[in-house]
């Protein structure tokens, strides 16, 4: 009887959320991954909101903008919300990838989880990336021109693969488009690699501080002990988002991206978002 009434999808979730097997003694740094799913969750339901407003135009891009911060309902919001919490998101997974680094959790057998978390990460940053233009302000589009452009160093369709990600010959409305869609399916493709990131550990075992085999050591379920301490670091996670979102929003970002572009106009430092300047401080351009 107790067979009939089991159900094949409460038993996933019971063995990946309850009754998981997790090594004693993980410290802090890993809550991070939970963490970043978090902030994962929340860029997924504020972009989907923040789409229902945005018009994909270089006429319009800038404006649609202000009329969401302006005149929508909580539009500043969210807004204030999506755009902080890419940096959060991004913080949180430089964390949990150091932890990775610093702890030996991409050696065997783990390989394949290390990979799926690089495919996470050059997507994120990709997504990152593409958001950022969509705005439409003077930073997003020179930032935008610059970061394409370094793609045509790369021999012989370099410039072909430019002109393919620009829809034409320059940044323009093309570009504004295909940015908007892939901006808007990319997260969903990060939410599945994610999922299957987590199956692939699941299979496998979590790592320990100790670099000790998880046959050979002590382990207890993941809820309740492990899901207190991820409820602790998400209200610690909250307050300082919502220091952020509240008293210092545009702290994170750039002042000229509130200067609607102009291609006539270049700014006197063109900088990419904090979060980049790792890959692409060597080119920063000034004028």
């Amino acid at each position: 009887m107790t067979k009939l009434l089991r159900r094949p999808h409460i038993d996933v979730v019971t063995s990946h959320v309850v009754e998981y097997p997790t090594p004693l003694n993980l410290n802090n740094f890993y809550n991070f991954g939970a963490l970043a799913g978090i902030c994962m969750a929340i860029q997924i339901l504020t972009g989907v909101f923040l789409a229902m407003h945005y018009t994909p135009h270089t006429e319009l891009a800038f404006f649609s903008v202000e009329h969401i911060m302006r005149d929508v309902n909580y539009g500043w919001l969210l807004r204030y919300m999506h755009a902080n919490g890419a940096s959060m998101f991004l913080l949180s997974a430089y964390i949990h990838m150091g932890r990775g680094l610093y702890y030996g959790s991409y050696k065997s057998p783990r390989g394949f989880v290390w990979g799926i978390g690089v495919v996470i990460f050059l997507l994120m940053m990709a997504t990152a990336f593409i958001g950022y233009v969509l705005p439409w302000g003077q930073m997003s589009f020179w930032g935008a021109t610059v970061i394409t452009n370094l793609v045509s160093a790369v021999p012989v369709v370099g410039p072909s693969i430019v002109e393919w990600l620009w829809g034409g010959f320059s940044v323009d409305n093309a570009t504004l488009n295909r940015f908007f869609s892939l901006h808007y399916l990319l997260p969903f493709g990060i939410a599945a690699a994610v999922i299957l990131h987590i199956a692939e550990l699941h299979r496998e075992g979590s790592t320990n501080p100790l670099g000790i085999c998880t046959k050979d050591i002590d382990k207890v379920t993941f809820y309740p002990y492990f899901y207190i301490k991820d409820l602790l670091f998400f209200w610690v996670f909250i307050f300082i988002f919502s220091y952020f979102i509240f008293l210092a929003p545009n702290a994170l970002g750039h002042p000229d991206n509130y200067i609607e572009a102009n291609p006539m106009v270049t700014p006197a430092h063109i900088v990419p978002e904090w979060y980049f300047f790792t890959f692409l401080c060597n080119f920063t351009c000034d004028s």
